[in-house]
Protein backbone atom coordinates (compact mmCIF):
# COMPACT_ATOMS: atom_id res chain seq x y z
CA UNK A 1 0.00 0.00 0.00
CA UNK A 2 1.18 3.79 -0.72
CA UNK A 3 0.32 6.98 1.05
CA UNK A 4 0.37 10.66 0.29
CA UNK A 5 0.81 13.01 3.64
CA UNK A 6 -0.04 16.59 3.49
CA UNK A 7 -0.04 18.65 6.14
CA UNK A 8 1.98 22.24 6.86
CA UNK A 9 3.64 20.97 9.98
CA UNK A 10 6.83 19.40 9.78
CA UNK A 11 6.94 17.77 12.53
CA UNK A 12 3.40 16.43 12.47
CA UNK A 13 4.57 15.15 8.65
CA UNK A 14 7.58 13.52 10.74
CA UNK A 15 5.80 12.19 13.21
CA UNK A 16 3.08 10.69 11.12
CA UNK A 17 5.82 8.97 8.88
CA UNK A 18 7.75 7.58 11.87
CA UNK A 19 4.90 6.22 13.40
CA UNK A 20 3.26 4.73 10.48
CA UNK A 21 6.52 2.92 9.72
CA UNK A 22 6.44 1.66 13.14
CA UNK A 23 2.48 0.50 13.34
CA UNK A 24 1.67 -0.03 10.01
CA UNK A 25 5.22 -1.11 8.09
CA UNK A 26 2.77 -2.62 4.79
CA UNK A 27 2.17 1.27 4.24
CA UNK A 28 4.86 3.47 2.01
CA UNK A 29 4.79 6.78 2.02
CA UNK A 30 5.65 8.09 -1.45
CA UNK A 31 4.86 12.13 -1.34
CA UNK A 32 4.86 14.59 1.35
CA UNK A 33 3.31 17.96 1.24
CA UNK A 34 2.95 21.38 2.57
CA UNK A 35 0.81 22.90 0.83
CA UNK A 36 -2.67 22.02 -0.55
CA UNK A 37 -1.59 22.37 -4.90
CA UNK A 38 1.63 20.40 -4.21
CA UNK A 39 -0.74 17.36 -2.12
CA UNK A 40 -3.04 17.67 -5.72
CA UNK A 41 -0.13 16.94 -7.80
CA UNK A 42 0.78 14.60 -5.23
CA UNK A 43 -1.51 12.47 -5.14
CA UNK A 44 -2.60 12.44 -8.72
CA UNK A 45 0.70 11.67 -9.91
CA UNK A 46 1.59 8.84 -7.23
CA UNK A 47 -2.71 7.53 -7.08
CA UNK A 48 -2.09 6.57 -3.53
CA UNK A 49 -4.31 3.58 -1.34
CA UNK A 50 -4.15 6.86 1.77
CA UNK A 51 -3.66 10.13 1.97
CA UNK A 52 -3.98 11.86 5.23
CA UNK A 53 -4.59 15.12 4.78
CA UNK A 54 -4.76 18.82 6.84
CA UNK A 55 -7.54 20.89 6.21
CA UNK A 56 -5.85 24.17 6.81
CA UNK A 57 -2.93 24.46 4.68
CA UNK A 58 -1.58 27.46 2.12
CA UNK A 59 -2.66 27.33 -1.37
CA UNK A 60 -5.92 24.68 -1.48
CA UNK A 61 -7.41 23.81 1.84
CA UNK A 62 -7.89 19.74 2.33
CA UNK A 63 -11.81 20.08 1.76
CA UNK A 64 -10.53 21.40 -1.52
CA UNK A 65 -8.16 18.79 -2.33
CA UNK A 66 -10.30 16.45 -1.63
CA UNK A 67 -13.23 17.93 -4.06
CA UNK A 68 -10.31 17.73 -6.61
CA UNK A 69 -9.96 13.75 -6.23
CA UNK A 70 -13.72 13.18 -7.04
CA UNK A 71 -12.78 12.40 -11.23
CA UNK A 72 -9.89 10.50 -10.37
CA UNK A 73 -10.23 6.40 -11.59
CA UNK A 74 -8.80 5.41 -8.06
CA UNK A 75 -9.79 8.08 -5.28
CA UNK A 76 -7.51 7.38 -2.04
CA UNK A 77 -9.37 6.73 0.97
CA UNK A 78 -9.12 9.96 2.86
CA UNK A 79 -7.90 10.40 6.41
CA UNK A 80 -8.30 14.42 7.78
CA UNK A 81 -6.45 16.01 9.73
CA UNK A 82 -7.02 19.04 11.87
CA UNK A 83 -7.17 21.05 15.24
CA UNK A 84 -10.50 22.42 14.29
CA UNK A 85 -13.54 19.86 15.14
CA UNK A 86 -15.41 22.23 13.35
CA UNK A 87 -14.84 20.38 10.30
CA UNK A 88 -16.10 17.49 11.31
CA UNK A 89 -19.47 16.96 9.24
CA UNK A 90 -17.58 19.04 6.29
CA UNK A 91 -14.96 15.90 5.97
CA UNK A 92 -17.23 13.48 5.98
CA UNK A 93 -19.50 15.17 3.62
CA UNK A 94 -16.19 15.17 1.62
CA UNK A 95 -16.14 11.41 1.80
CA UNK A 96 -13.45 11.10 4.79
CA UNK A 97 -12.38 7.44 5.89
CA UNK A 98 -11.65 8.80 8.97
CA UNK A 99 -10.64 12.18 11.20
CA UNK A 100 -8.51 13.02 13.33
CA UNK A 101 -7.78 15.40 15.90
CA UNK A 102 -4.52 17.36 16.62
CA UNK A 103 -2.32 16.94 18.35
CA UNK A 104 -2.86 13.49 16.61
CA UNK A 105 -2.53 10.55 19.44
CA UNK A 106 -0.52 7.57 19.16
CA UNK A 107 -3.22 5.13 20.39
CA UNK A 108 -5.85 6.64 17.75
CA UNK A 109 -3.68 6.54 14.90
CA UNK A 110 -3.13 3.29 15.60
CA UNK A 111 -6.94 2.28 15.46
CA UNK A 112 -7.16 4.05 12.12
CA UNK A 113 -4.59 1.94 10.78
CA UNK A 114 -6.31 -1.11 12.01
CA UNK A 115 -9.90 0.43 10.39
CA UNK A 116 -7.67 0.64 7.12
CA UNK A 117 -6.29 -3.10 7.38
CA UNK A 118 -10.26 -3.82 7.76
CA UNK A 119 -11.43 -2.43 5.26
CA UNK A 120 -8.55 -3.66 2.52
CA UNK A 121 -9.07 -7.24 4.44
CA UNK A 122 -13.05 -6.29 3.08
CA UNK A 123 -12.10 -5.56 -0.08
CA UNK A 124 -9.98 -8.57 -0.84
CA UNK A 125 -13.01 -11.13 0.98
CA UNK A 126 -14.81 -9.06 -1.83
CA UNK A 127 -12.58 -9.73 -5.01
CA UNK A 128 -12.30 -13.05 -3.87
CA UNK A 129 -16.39 -13.41 -4.30
CA UNK A 130 -16.61 -11.74 -7.50
CA UNK A 131 -15.22 -10.67 -10.61
CA UNK A 132 -11.67 -9.45 -9.19
CA UNK A 133 -11.67 -7.06 -12.19
CA UNK A 134 -15.14 -5.56 -10.98
CA UNK A 135 -14.84 -1.56 -9.99
CA UNK A 136 -18.94 -1.99 -9.63
CA UNK A 137 -18.28 -4.57 -6.74
CA UNK A 138 -15.32 -2.45 -4.82
CA UNK A 139 -17.59 0.76 -5.56
CA UNK A 140 -19.98 -1.16 -3.82
CA UNK A 141 -18.31 -2.06 -0.50
CA UNK A 142 -16.98 1.57 -0.29
CA UNK A 143 -20.27 2.86 -0.21
CA UNK A 144 -21.68 0.44 2.83
CA UNK A 145 -17.94 1.46 4.72
CA UNK A 146 -18.23 5.20 3.99
CA UNK A 147 -22.32 5.31 4.21
CA UNK A 148 -23.70 3.20 6.16
CA UNK A 149 -28.22 3.51 5.79
CA UNK A 150 -28.33 4.32 9.02
CA UNK A 151 -27.15 7.44 9.92
CA UNK A 152 -26.26 6.60 13.48
CA UNK A 153 -23.50 8.66 15.47
CA UNK A 154 -19.56 8.37 14.84
CA UNK A 155 -18.70 10.95 16.95
CA UNK A 156 -19.57 12.89 20.14
CA UNK A 157 -18.70 16.48 20.90
CA UNK A 158 -17.67 16.47 24.18
CA UNK A 159 -15.77 18.73 26.80
CA UNK A 160 -12.79 17.73 29.09
CA UNK A 161 -11.94 20.11 31.33
CA UNK A 162 -11.51 23.28 29.34
CA UNK A 163 -10.41 21.53 26.05
CA UNK A 164 -13.76 20.62 23.35
CA UNK A 165 -13.21 17.29 22.12
CA UNK A 166 -14.61 15.03 19.23
CA UNK A 167 -14.76 11.36 20.77
CA UNK A 168 -15.22 8.54 18.03
CA UNK A 169 -17.82 6.52 18.93
CA UNK A 170 -15.93 3.36 18.08
CA UNK A 171 -13.68 4.54 21.46
CA UNK A 172 -16.93 4.75 24.06
CA UNK A 173 -17.56 1.96 26.72
CA UNK A 174 -20.55 3.48 28.80
CA UNK A 175 -22.32 6.41 28.89
CA UNK A 176 -24.34 7.54 32.47
CA UNK A 177 -26.61 10.35 33.41
CA UNK A 178 -24.78 12.23 36.34
CA UNK A 179 -27.01 15.24 37.67
CA UNK A 180 -27.20 18.06 34.80
CA UNK A 181 -24.32 15.94 32.57
CA UNK A 182 -23.85 12.48 30.54
CA UNK A 183 -20.51 11.57 31.59
CA UNK A 184 -19.00 9.49 28.04
CA UNK A 185 -16.63 6.69 29.60
CA UNK A 186 -13.78 5.58 26.92
CA UNK A 187 -10.89 3.66 26.86
CA UNK A 188 -8.98 6.45 26.95
CA UNK A 189 -10.71 8.71 29.52
CA UNK A 190 -13.59 10.69 30.94
CA UNK A 191 -15.71 13.30 29.02
CA UNK A 192 -18.96 15.40 29.57
CA UNK A 193 -21.66 16.01 27.22
CA UNK A 194 -25.68 17.83 27.68
CA UNK A 195 -27.29 15.64 25.76
CA UNK A 196 -30.27 13.88 27.27
CA UNK A 197 -29.57 9.90 27.24
CA UNK A 198 -33.07 9.28 26.09
CA UNK A 199 -31.74 11.59 23.16
CA UNK A 200 -28.07 9.73 22.22
CA UNK A 201 -30.38 6.39 22.70
CA UNK A 202 -31.93 7.27 19.20
CA UNK A 203 -28.69 8.54 17.72
CA UNK A 204 -26.64 5.30 18.32
CA UNK A 205 -26.33 1.88 16.56
CA UNK A 206 -28.93 -0.43 18.65
CA UNK A 207 -26.54 -3.13 17.68
CA UNK A 208 -23.58 -2.02 19.58
CA UNK A 209 -25.65 0.10 22.76
CA UNK A 210 -27.97 -1.37 25.02
CA UNK A 211 -29.57 1.25 27.48
CA UNK A 212 -29.42 -1.49 30.37
CA UNK A 213 -30.60 1.09 32.61
CA UNK A 214 -32.80 4.66 32.77
CA UNK A 215 -29.04 6.78 33.59
CA UNK A 216 -26.94 4.22 31.52
CA UNK A 217 -25.82 3.01 28.05
CA UNK A 218 -23.04 0.60 27.39
CA UNK A 219 -21.38 -0.73 24.27
CA UNK A 220 -22.43 -4.56 24.14
CA UNK A 221 -18.31 -5.56 22.94
CA UNK A 222 -17.73 -3.96 26.45
CA UNK A 223 -19.46 -6.42 28.19
CA UNK A 224 -16.94 -9.06 29.55
CA UNK A 225 -19.69 -10.82 31.46
CA UNK A 226 -23.39 -10.81 33.03
CA UNK A 227 -23.61 -11.69 37.00
CA UNK A 228 -26.40 -11.59 40.00
CA UNK A 229 -25.69 -10.58 43.18
CA UNK A 230 -27.18 -12.76 46.12
CA UNK A 231 -30.17 -10.24 46.13
CA UNK A 232 -31.19 -11.45 42.36
CA UNK A 233 -29.84 -8.10 41.23
CA UNK A 234 -28.15 -8.18 37.51
CA UNK A 235 -24.95 -6.46 37.38
CA UNK A 236 -23.08 -6.07 33.69
CA UNK A 237 -18.90 -6.15 34.37
CA UNK A 238 -16.97 -4.45 31.50
CA UNK A 239 -13.63 -5.78 30.06
CA UNK A 240 -12.16 -2.74 31.42
CA UNK A 241 -11.51 -1.24 34.56
CA UNK A 242 -13.79 -3.05 36.56
CA UNK A 243 -16.13 -1.66 35.95
CA UNK A 244 -19.81 -2.80 37.07
CA UNK A 245 -23.03 -1.59 36.34
CA UNK A 246 -26.64 -2.26 37.19
CA UNK A 247 -29.14 -3.58 35.02
CA UNK A 248 -32.73 -2.37 35.67
CA UNK A 249 -35.84 -4.91 35.40
CA UNK A 250 -37.01 -3.56 32.17
CA UNK A 251 -33.84 -4.16 30.25
CA UNK A 252 -32.79 -7.70 32.02
CA UNK A 253 -34.35 -9.10 28.79
CA UNK A 254 -31.44 -8.31 27.06
CA UNK A 255 -29.45 -10.96 27.89
CA UNK A 256 -31.62 -13.83 28.06
CA UNK A 257 -29.70 -14.97 25.23
CA UNK A 258 -25.92 -14.05 26.77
Amino acid sequence: MTAVIADDEPLLRHYLNRTLSEVFPQIDVVASDSDGKSALASIKKEKPDVVFLDIRMPGLDGISVARGLKDLDKIPLIIFITAYDEYAIQAFEEHAFDYLLKPVNEKRLIKTCERIKSYIYAVNSEQDRTDPTSVKAIERLVARIQHPTNNYLRWIKASKGEDICLVPVDDVNYLKAEDKYVSVYTRYGEYLIRTPLKELIKQLDPDLFWQIHRATIVRVEAIERVKRDFTGKLYVHLSTDNVKLAVSRNAQGLFKQM
